[in-house]
């Protein structure tokens, strides 16, 4: 069995109390069988808080205003306090750590919602690395049957083409993003037509790499401002994220295109006058990469590729808009603080809903908005 990580991943801890957020509240926390099991025999008055606090029936943990009811007002787990951290579910155990299963292969992440995993990673200004072990474990081959190496190996090749342009500082983030779009539109393209094995992903990527693209801040406006209703038609996680889009709405799309346009100048000028423009490149480069490293190979098992592609433009695109606003309205500081809640605020709506994920990629796959003729224009910055 293989396994792959991101080097940063060994460097989380997770900050309890002193965490902005918690991760007890927002969404439904699965419980396995075997914790449910555990505390379904536990014998005291927290027993008996236990066998009330849960949805037996669906495995969950009860919410009382979207919040786990073993939360307690620190926003610390009772569960750890009363039980040790051993009692806690294999969800609760594991997060924000993250794993993608393949057949003889599990790739590891930290999860973007986490403020503290945020943190880490949009903080590292090296490229990501990823390192790799391997031991003699092997797979339950019953559990892969319809597993389709051949398809995967291919993901994996593409997917290590794209890192090397997505992380290739010498061209403009608008441009890495452009390729990373156009590349898997065309390897979507082969695979509908049953071509993707005869596709040169070199020669294609070289190919892609020479075209021209035409940024247009009026496509940008126009492109965002039609996004934001597909970001409406999600289910909301959290009370304030409704906020959020509401204000988004209001103060950089209801005004007009000229409005928005000056207040992208302005966010330009100022990452230029503060030294900022570097660090945002970056900040977009990691959670792009991060985008591609956790979702591009899941193409695996769905034959859906670009949608892939799209949901790690489309992610960047929106942690930009709500970091502009923030500092060019709001006045916040462009520093990292304000783009990592950005980012995990953003994150905790997508990364932890399948119903979000789906009905994006649903969107993404039948929307005229998000093919490439039409999205890219609008990466403008």
């Amino acid at each position: 069995m293989r396994y792959r990580k991101p080097k940063y991943y060994q460097n989380f801890r997770c900050i309890a109390e002193r965490c902005p957020d918690t991760c007890c509240a927002g969404w439904q926390i699965v419980i396995d069988e075997e914790s449910l099991e555990k505390y379904s025999n536990v014998k005291s008055d927290f027993g008996t808080r236990l066998l009330k606090s849960i949805d037996w029936y669906q495995g969950t943990f009860v919410q009382y205003n979207r919040r786990c009811s073993f939360l307690n007002e620190e926003n610390l787990c009772d569960i750890y306090r009363e039980l040790g951290a051993e009692a806690l579910c294999q969800t609760c155990c594991q997060y924000p750590r993250h794993v993608e299963e393949f057949e003889d292969l599990r790739e590891y992440s930290l999860s973007l919602s986490c403020p503290e995993a945020a943190r880490i990673m949009l903080s590292t200004k090296e490229k990501t690395e990823f390192e790799e072990t391997e031991d003699a474990a092997e797979e339950n081959e019953e559990d892969y049957l319809d597993f389709d190496l051949l398809l995967f190996d291919r993901l994996e090749e593409a997917r290590e083409l794209i890192f090397s342009v997505i992380q290739n500082r010498s061209l403009d983030f608008s441009r890495r993003m452009a390729v990373l779009l156009w590349f898997s539109f065309e390897i979507q393209e082969a695979l509908d037509k049953g071509e993707l094995f005869e596709l040169e992903l070199e020669e294609c990527m070289e190919s892609i790499l020479k075209r021209e693209e035409e940024g247009s801040l009026g496509v940008r406006f126009r492109n965002m401002k039609a996004m934001s209703k597909d970001l409406e038609k999600l289910e909301v996680l959290r009370e304030g994220w409704g906020k959020e889009l509401e204000n988004l709405q209001i103060q950089l799309y209801d005004k007009g295109e000229e409005t928005y346009g000056k207040i992208c100048e302005k966010f330009c000028d100022t990452l230029k006058k503060t030294d900022k423009e570097q660090y945002w490149d970056i900040w977009g480069e990691q959670i792009l990469v991060f985008f591609v490293y956790t979702y591009f190979c899941g193409g695996v098992y769905d034959d859906m590729i670009y949608t892939k592609a799209v949901l790690s433009v489309f992610s960047v695109l929106w942690i930009r808009e709500i970091f502009m606003e923030r500092c060019c309205i709001q006045g916040e500081s462009l520093e990292l603080a304000t783009i990592c809640r950005a980012a995990w605020e953003f994150a905790r709506e997508i990364e932890h809903s399948d119903e979000n994920l789906n009905l994006l990629e649903e969107i993404f796959d039948e929307s005229t908005l998000y093919v490439p003729e039409n999205f890219l224009p609008g990466l403008a910055t």
